[in-house]
């Protein structure tokens, strides 16, 4: 009758025995990040971990000066925050996140390109304005988020605050002075600024 050979049947045991810890192993792979995946969720919901311009940090002093077409690095609003301040060929000084809001790569400024520059992630050919941060080109889903930048009376660049993607510079300030000093965040006029919904 159809007898298979002594080394056909261990060769289909061993196969047999394989598929089965292979089912195990998946199963407890799938079981391990279901686990992690939860763990996360609540410690994001929880609001454990930072986010980005959650109204924390005190005021920085990114440069002593910023001629026009130079940029710096720096890290704000906490130390592991990438950033960056340019100043444009016409003057104007901008700051954002160099946190990709794709996949979090580093972004970098490229001046070279266009008139005012732009900023670039390399890892997916994400293109972002230098003059606004909103995407211009690549998959990003989302403007950069900005580090709002300021110039003292002597020169000096300093971070004071940041806007989350999409949001003007005066509502992410008046929404971090409202979380550390509502009284003054009243008398400064926030109250209708974040009434009035302005992005």
């Amino acid at each position: 009758m159809n007898e298979q050979p002594a080394d056909q049947e261990a060769l289909i045991d061993r196969i047999s025995a394989d598929s089965l810890t292979t089912r195990r192993d998946y199963l407890r792979i799938v079981a391990t990040v279901s686990g992690g995946l939860a763990v996360g969720s609540t410690v994001v919901a929880a609001g454990v971990l930072p986010r980005h311009g959650d109204g924390s940090a005190p005021p920085l002093k990114v440069a002593d000066r910023l001629a026009r077409g130079q940029a710096v690095a720096f890290n704000y609003p906490g130390e592991h925050d990438r950033a960056m301040a340019i100043r444009l060929a016409d003057g104007t000084l901008v700051g954002y996140s160099t946190v990709c809001t794709h996949l979090a790569c580093g972004v970098l400024w490229r001046k070279e390109r266009g008139e005012e520059g732009e900023l670039y992630c390399p890892c997916h050919e994400g293109v972002f304005s230098a003059r606004t941060g909103e995407v211009t080109a690549g998959p990003p889903p989302r403007p950069l988020p900005k580090v709002v930048v300021v110039e003292d009376g002597g020169g000096a660049v300093w971070a004071i605050g940041t806007a989350r993607s999409g949001e003007s510079d005066e509502r992410g300030l008046c929404r971090q002075l409202q979380e550390r000093d509502p009284d003054f965040a009243a008398r400064a006029g926030c109250a209708a600024i974040l009434r009035g919904g302005a992005s």
